[in-house]
């Protein structure tokens, strides 16, 4: 099993540096780079499927905090897999109420999976787009309430987050 977990974490490593180094192809003007980010995204999410099924949730304490990191941004990035999203949400769930994975990366995971379900996002850390230079985030169930939820879990105020995406 240690070879198992000590190889699962170099995969998830290798598949992160992937995702950082193809993502901005996700939003290419060339249709060929859209395209070759979606294929990764899709193998990484089979992939995760796969390790979920062996491993469950990959939990730092399993594979330790970057792998673990790793394993959540491939599943925040799953977006056309809305299965393996729900699972890695279902899982992560667990893993956050056992104390063995962070509220703040299952925020996200839970707001990137619904507005992938056409649903209202709870956190507001979902960004439609950027109009005349200002970040426009994807509806929120609550937004009245949002920086009240967002610190629940840790994240910086909206207003700080969405500065980020500024254009302006």
């Amino acid at each position: 099993m240690a070879h198992d977990v000590a190889a699962l974490v170099a995969e998830l490593a290798d598949m992160a540096a992937a995702d950082h180094r193809s993502a901005i192809r996700a939003n290419s003007d060339d249709p060929a780079e859209q395209l070759e980010w979606r294929r990764l995204t899709a193998r990484h999410g089979d992939r995760l499927g796969e390790i979920m099924d062996v491993f469950g949730w990959p939990t730092a304490e399993l594979v330790g905090e970057e792998a673990a990191r790793a394993a959540w941004l491939i599943a925040q990035h799953a977006d056309r897999q809305l299965d393996v999203q729900r699972r890695a949400l279902q899982l992560m769930r667990q893993a956050v109420s056992a104390g063995s994975a962070g509220s703040r990366e299952l925020a996200f995971l839970r707001d990137r999976t619904l507005v992938n379900e056409g649903r209202k996002q709870v956190y507001g850390t979902q960004i439609a787009g950027v109009k005349d230079g200002a970040p426009v985030p994807w509806p929120c169930e609550e937004p009245e309430r949002i920086d009240e939820l967002r610190a629940e879990v840790g994240i910086e105020p909206f207003d700080e987050y969405v500065a980020k995406f500024s254009m302006v």
